[in-house]
Formats: C-alpha cells, sequence, structure tokens
C-alpha cells in the first residue's frame, strides 16, 4: 500500500491526506475499505478521561550551597513527592496528597487538592511551593530548601504515565443497598446507575486492536504537547479474549507514555477530584495510525455498536476480585443514556469526555496536515502484538 517513509514525505509536502477515525466510518460505509485505504494516508485518534496512573517527575536548579533531596522528605504544595532519585530529581504521582486531607476520614472525601492540582498549576503557568528537609553531605551541606518555582524554573519536567490509554474497561455499577464510591464515580445502589470510561470508536487501541500500527517509541498527541509510547502500560494483557472482529473483551492493552511536560497545555491535563476515591488526572492522549495497509482502515472502521464492554459489580464482585460479569453492553448502547441490566433499566454517565478526545483527534489531525507532526517507526512491537508489514 505505502510505507511510513511514503507517508511522512506527504505531511513535508502538505498533500497528506488525514482523517479522524469518526471521519473514516462514514467513508468506509459509503466507498468500502479498499478505496478507503488507497485515498487516506493516516487516520488520528483520541481519548481523555481519568487516567490515575500519571505523573511527573523533574529536575530542581540546585542552590548554594547544593542539597542532596534524595534521602529527605519533599512536598510541592503540601502535596507529598519522591525524592528517592540522587540529589535534584523529584517524582510527583497524581494521585498523591497532602498530610492534612483526612481522606475518607470524613467519608465520602472530597479530595480537594492532591498531586493532580500541582501538575495542572504547572502547565497552566503557576508556580509551585517546593520545600525539602534532608540530611546534609560533605559535597550536599544543605538541609533545608524552600522555593517557588515554575516550570521555568526548573532544569527539566517530564509527565510519565506508566498506565494510560486503557483499551477496553468495565463498565460499572452497584449491586449493594448503599451509595459506593469508586474511581468509576459514584455508584448508586440497587443498579442505580452504570458508569463508563473511555471514548469508544475515537479510542486510540481500540481502532488498531491488534497494535499492528504502534509500539515503543510511537510519537503521540499527549497532554496537548508531544509524547511518546515507551513500553507496554502496566496491567498490559498482551492475549486477551477477542471476538470475531478482533475487539478484546475484557481490561487489554495499556499504554506507558512521556513527554515534555513544558510543551503541554492545561486544557488537556486536568485535574480530577475523585469524591470517594482521590484525586486524579485526565490525560488527551491521541495517536495517528499510518494507513500502510487495507487492514488499518478495516480496524479503524469500528463502530460505536461494535463495541462492547463488560458489566461489573463494583459492590462486591470488583473490590473482592471475583471473575465474572452481568452481561455486555455497547458503546451505543452507553452513549444512547441508558441500558438494560439484569432487566433493570439504568441510566448511564461518563468519565471520558468524547468530546475532548474528538478535539486531540482533529488537532493532531490538523498538526499532521500542517506538517508540523511526522509518525514515526515502532522500535519493537508491544507485547502480544506483530507490527505490519512495512512498520
Amino acid at each position: 500500500m505505502r510505507s511510513l517513509e511514503e507517508i511522512n514525505d506527504k505531511i513535508k509536502s502538505g498533500k497528506v491526506v488525514v482523517v479522524t477515525a469518526e471521519e473514516v466510518v462514514d467513508m468506509v460505509k459509503e466507498q468500502g475499505v479498499k478505496k478507503t485505504a488507497r485515498m487516506v494516508d493516516v487516520v488520528t485518534t483520541g481519548t481523555f478521561g481519568p487516567m490515575c496512573s500519571s505523573g511527573i517527575y523533574f529536575n530542581i536548579k540546585q542552590s548554594t550551597p547544593k542539597i542532596k533531596c534524595g534521602g529527605g522528605r519533599v512536598t510541592v504544595d503540601g502535596v507529598a513527592a519522591y525524592a528517592g532519585w540522587a540529589a535534584a530529581d523529584i517524582l510527583l504521582g497524581c494521585s498523591a496528597m497532602t498530610d492534612e486531607d483526612p481522606r475518607n476520614a470524613v467519608y465520602p472525601g472530597l479530595f480537594k487538592f492532591g498531586g493532580a492540582h500541582v501538575i495542572q498549576k504547572l502547565v497552566s503557568g503557576e508556580k509551585v511551593r517546593v520545600q525539602v528537609r534532608t540530611y546534609g553531605t560533605d559535597c550536599y551541606p544543605r538541609k533545608e530548601y524552600d522555593a517557588e518555582l515554575g516550570l521555568e524554573d526548573m532544569n527539566n519536567a517530564v509527565l510519565f504515565d506508566p498506565r494510560n490509554a486503557y483499551q477496553l474497561y468495565n463498565v460499572a455499577v452497584n449491586l449493594s443497598e448503599r451509595t459506593i464510591y469508586t474511581y468509576m464515580g459514584v455508584l448508586k445502589p440497587r443498579l442505580g446507575n452504570a458508569n463508563f470510561a473511555t471514548c469508544g470508536a475515537l479510542s486510540p487501541l481500540l481502532n488498531d486492536p491488534k497494535l499492528r500500527t504502534l509500539g515503543i517509541g510511537t510519537r503521540i498527541f499527549l497532554g496537548g504537547g508531544e509524547g511518546y509510547v515507551v513500553w507496554p502500560g502496566t496491567q498490559h494483557v498482551a492475549e486477551p479474549e477477542r471476538d470475531e472482529k478482533g475487539l478484546p473483551l475484557t481490561p487489554s492493552a495499556t499504554l506507558a507514555v512521556i513527554g515534555d511536560l513544558k510543551g503541554m497545555k492545561e486544557r488537556y491535563l486536568r485535574a480530577a477530584s475523585i469524591a470517594g476515591y482521590g484525586s486524579s488526572l485526565s490525560v488527551g492522549l491521541g495517536i495517528p495510525l499510518p494507513v500502510v495497509d487495507e487492514e488499518v482502515i478495516a480496524y479503524a472502521a469500528v463502530t460505536d455498536q461494535d463495541i462492547t464492554f463488560p458489566v461489573v459489580d463494583y459492590s462486591e464482585a470488583y473490590p473482592l476480585g471475583r471473575p465474572g460479569a452481568l452481561g455486555r453492553v455497547s458503546m451505543a448502547q452507553l452513549m444512547s443514556g441508558s441500558v438494560e441490566v439484569d432487566g433493570k433499566k439504568l441510566p448511564t454517565g461518563g468519565l471520558a469526555s468524547r468530546a475532548r478526545g474528538r478535539e486531540v483527534a482533529l488537532l493532531l489531525k490538523e498538526r499532521i496536515a500542517q506538517g508540523t507532526f511526522l509518525l514515526t517507526r515502532p522500535s519493537a512491537a508491544l507485547p502480544g502484538a506483530e507490527l505490519a508489514p512495512g512498520l
């Protein structure tokens, strides 16, 4: 069909044809897979939703005298950070909290400020207060440090998310007699509602379910800037059960991603306070799919009707690790506003933003069309995947 090099040449010359994962669906319906594959060079995808396995690391400029943060205690705006890396590298997870936060001692906890809020402040251009207390050494004699720092004051600031872009995830319900508070939101008793967290047919990994066009080294849209896939995400399932179209039937692939925080935007990195659970970070993530063969288009033509999710009880089955589901529902049903579970009609609610995911896919499309975003060849496939010929 076409090589990655040919696609990048067309991007540089301004002749590339890019469509989003939503736009390609209608093209395939009207013209079929073969003709669409001949016309389209790149399909862009996008998602935006809470991804708790996210965080940053940054390096502070040394003061005089110098200080060794490693082995000491570091807080950022009062939020506990990790300082086990050498003298000036500090890690902050989006779920970290202040010592003063009551957490769920006052149930349900509100978790108004955590690591995610610090990250949002930084990308919005605000400064944060970094405080260090440590022991002195002959080469790093200083024992205390207290400074207001913005991204411009740091040597490096990097977003590193060990698990993003879950390929398929549960729809959460509650079979118990009381309201419960989970990372999937508030779940009302006796099957009072159903929550989901996906952008469905726009989601990056549902448009390439067997991970044929992406792998370690793939350049992506991340948090409004650029990033890369650097490893399979934690909890990545290499060989999930699949339906006849190749779509996974259970939680499956995930990605570990990385990018320069200094190039990201507040609009695509937003703090979330999840009642009774904790703080999280909503991440905008988009992946370009190079159309190197017809199979890429065939998979990217996936619709909300095609994608189904397991419905799982979060009052007992999930917390106790019991296998099984209460049934399956499609993305189209979830987006309709209600689903039927165990003979009962439930209202649905989404934690991910389809509108913001669409925005990510369109922005990525624009960058490629304008020649400012070139595609990269994966240096290795992800576990369980086999890269398309030519990649």
